[in-house]
């Protein structure tokens, strides 16, 4: 259990003095400023917040960090439009293997779509891919029924729209929890209540009435002798946390702790948890080059690339873990040492405008959410809490054209309307297990009009150190023609590829590597995965399935202090495995 943590009180001006990475500089004013922030001179670290509803664009925050890092790759990704269809993708073995010890992961279902499929094709589609964990945004009741003994945990929520009448009156929030809750369970298994989405920035007036809604839902769960299983809490945007970095500094925006407070009181003393949003895509966009990609998408850095916490000595690989033990810190600063995090939402767009939104790709949504779901699943922790789990849901089901705003807005989904993948979603060495090997096989090219250099440099690589047999590509072999540096970079780029088991972060090659399913063999030059042909697959087996997996339900959230041995026999079983 966590023991109490000395956290260094928030200074008006911090000078951080860690690894080259980070450095003092001077503060620089969001652009977009909350109305809820204090003054950007206030902060050592300014953090950059804007907070919208539900209704219009997701709450997203937006940090500026104390860094100086290198820019992003000079090459931006293309969208690759042969991008592969079949999503590999299994929730039911990795819920089943670790409930217990609380690693899960979910997906979030909208309805802002113009042909959105019925309850029952929604249903038929959870369990095709045997995803475990849902959250609705709201209780429909034809939803419900269409998840009646499916098995399938689900998280329904109070709208918005909803959170005034339930937090003024007790026999409202009794009535809703009859209607959308008892009425239902157990057939349909619901294991917790979102009351209103990320309420203190978007709905900041209503934010009085937010813990009362919270108290009359759980009491309604109480009288329903429910309490115990279903658990009750409110998603929050991370931009609530400010001086986000270093994660040791942070701290909740202080006007809102007369209801931040009591609601995280509520939440501990009723064995629930904090919701949280985290959304690294906007970290990063609005970092202005600060934050490196391959920081936001958990590829490995350099160890002299990676954020330290000076306070701490806490090396931080990744956004994600950054921004949750910023709210570890922030709550322990509360006092509230013990609540478990639960991110409601994160994920990465597939599809934006290519002028203005350059990485919003399907090869970086496939990095971010494979990287996403190992990370999670292998219950790596965070580096404040190493080995304890944060369940996390994948933002989202479906592509939701009917959302307002930028093109990104419409393409974060897992799915088109017509259950077809956005793209194929690799998860090398998660221990995942396959529902459906219906993928399309990839190929790592070239991408067209890349720099001769980096391509060259890149064959060096793979045909060196990266150990590619690469004596096709000389003259009199079958895959010397056309000799052109494209084309070799492309058979050594998808050998390295194939013999590292497609694994993410293997199509890369400083930003000039590309993956597609369209098959680049010819003539006689046949490439790894084409036809019969297969790569090695190192330390491990490609494509395996269970057919014996069963389905579990995962703890409630006071399982979050794990069973560490258990957690290592399952890794050390699943070690040998290699899912792509």
């Amino acid at each position: 259990m966590m023991g109490e943590d000395n956290v260094p009180q928030p200074q008006s001006s911090v000078c951080i003095r860690c690894l080259p990475i980070l450095m003092c500089s001077p503060t620089s004013s969001p652009r977009h400023p909350s109305p809820l922030l204090p003054p950007p001179h206030s902060l050592s670290l300014p953090l950059l917040l804007k907070s919208l509803s539900r209704s219009g664009s997701r709450t997203k925050m937006w940090s500026y960090w104390a860094a100086v890092a290198p820019p992003p790759h000079a090459f931006r990704r293309k969208r690759v439009k042969s991008m592969a269809l079949r999503l590999l993708f299994l929730f039911l073995s990795l819920s089943a293997i670790y409930a217990d010890e609380g690693a899960y992961i979910g997906v979030n279902v909208g309805t802002a779509l113009s042909n959105m499929p019925s309850p029952t094709m929604v249903a038929a589609l959870l369990k095709s891919q045997q995803i475990r964990n849902v959250r609705l945004y709201d209780a429909d009741p034809a939803m419900l029924a269409a998840l009646t003994n499916t098995g399938i945990r689900v998280t329904v929520s109070v709208p918005n729209e909803q959170l005034l009448a339930v937090g003024q009156s007790n026999a409202t929030a009794a009535n809703w929890v009859a209607r959308n809750v008892v009425a239902h369970v157990p057939a349909v298994n619901i294991t917790a209540i979102a009351v209103g989405s990320e309420v203190l920035t978007a709905l900041p007036n209503a934010a009085p009435l937010l813990v009362p809604a919270l108290r009359y839902i759980h009491s309604a769960l109480v009288a329903a002798n429910l309490d115990g299983v279903i658990k009750v809490s409110t998603p929050h945007s991370s931009s609530l946390i400010l001086d986000s970095f270093p994660p040791s500094q942070a701290f909740f925006n202080r006007t809102l702790e007369p209801v931040f407070v009591p609601m995280l009181k509520f939440l501990q003393s009723t064995g629930s948890y904090l919701m949280l949003n985290v959304y690294p895509y906007y970290d990063y966009l609005q970092s202005n080059g600060i934050i490196p990609l391959d920081y936001a998408l958990f590829r490995p850095l350099p160890p002299n690339k990676e954020a330290v916490d000076a306070n701490t000595l806490l090396h931080y690989t990744n956004v994600f873990d950054a921004v949750v033990d910023a709210a570890y810190f922030a709550m322990a600063y509360l006092n509230v040492t013990n609540l478990p995090v639960v991110v409601m939402e994160s994920g990465w767009p597939h599809k934006g405008d290519p002028t203005t939104e350059p990485d919003a790709t399907t090869d970086n949504a496939n990095t971010y959410n494979s990287n996403l779901i190992r990370h999670v699943i292998n219950s790596t922790g965070t580096p404040k809490h190493p080995g304890v789990s944060v369940p996390t849901y994948i933002y989202e089901l479906y592509d939701e054209d009917l959302r307002p705003g930028v093109t990104s807005e419409k393409f974060w989904g897992l799915f088109d309307a017509n259950g077809v993948p956005a793209y194929t979603l690799h998860l090398t060495g998660s221990g995942m297990l396959l529902a459906n090997d219906t993928s399309s096989q990839t190929f790592c090219v070239a991408k067209e009009g890349a720099d001769e250099k980096l391509l060259q440099a890149g064959i060096d690589w793979a045909c060196g150190p990266g150990k590619v047999d690469c004596s096709l590509l000389t003259q009199g072999k079958p895959c010397y023609d056309p000799d052109t540096v494209e084309a070799h970079a492309s058979y050594a780029f998808n050998e390295y590829y194939h013999g590292m088991g497609m694994a993410v972060g293997t199509c890369h090659f400083s930003g000039v590597a590309a993956i597609t399913t369209t098959d680049p063999s010819h003539d006689s030059c046949l490439f790894s995965g084409s036809g019969g042909r297969n790569g090695t697959v190192l330390n491990g087996t490609s494509l395996a399935t269970s057919p014996n997996s069963t389905s579990s339900t995962s703890s409630d959230a006071h399982s979050f202090y794990q069973s560490k041995v258990v957690l290592q026999i399952v890794e050390a079983l699943l070690s040998g495995l290699v899912f792509l």
